[in-house]
């Protein structure tokens, strides 16, 4: 589901083994395919972000950063 300005959310099943299926519609505007690799990202009180590998380094610069001030 497409809310505004690019920003999207799908809902999601966990299965028995803690797995979910990244809905098509993602995987296709992400470009993600099987084989990619994703950073998973979890804060306790901001909750879990999966990022695609295009998006890892900008991220993780991000962090890193915020966490060197």
């Amino acid at each position: 589901m497409q809310a505004r300005n690019g920003k999207y959310a799908w809902m999601v099943k966990i299965g028995e083994k803690g797995q979910f299926v990244i809905p098509k519609e993602a995987r296709e505007i992400f470009e993600l395919y099987p084989g990619d690799e994703i950073l998973v990202l979890g804060d306790i009180e901001r909750g879990i972000a999966v990022l695609p590998k295009s998006k890892q380094q900008e991220v993780i610069k991000q962090i890193f950063s915020e966490i060197d001030e």
